[in-house]
């Protein structure tokens, strides 16, 4: 017996958030999320618990009515059209996309519950 889910990887990103469904709906729209858990709150209200996977990172998420402001950097393969599908699925620009400088083209996405998604590939 494996001390891990088969496939999930050893740390992953916890996001409290306000509304789980929003966050998993942005993750599939803009990364081609797939959900792997969604495990509903006491009396079928919100959601206690989810999980995501993107690319090979799980990423699990709980509903708090006063989440904190979070961030988490994802690298993909395609920088701009990511970025894009970002914004179509409600997202805020809080950066554009950006070469600093540092080896990384990068810009940032705020989701509808406050989350920024930094979007980023590497540069040549």
């Amino acid at each position: 017996m494996s001390y891990k889910p088969d496939g999930y990887n050893s740390a992953s990103p916890y996001l409290m958030v306000r509304d789980a469904n929003a966050t998993l709906g942005f993750l599939e729209a803009a990364f081609g999320a797939t959900r792997l858990r969604v495990i509903p709150g006491e009396g079928d209200k919100g959601i206690m618990h989810a999980e995501a996977l993107v690319d090979d990172t799980v990423i699990m998420m709980g509903e708090m009515p006063e989440s904190t402001e979070a961030h988490v950097h994802v690298y993909v393969a395609e920088a701009e059209a990511a970025f894009a599908r970002a914004l179509a699925a409600g997202g805020t620009e809080v950066q554009p996309l950006t070469d600093k400088g540092d080896g990384d083209l990068r810009g940032g996405v705020r989701d509808a519950n406050g989350v920024t998604w930094w979007i980023s590939r590497q540069l040549e």
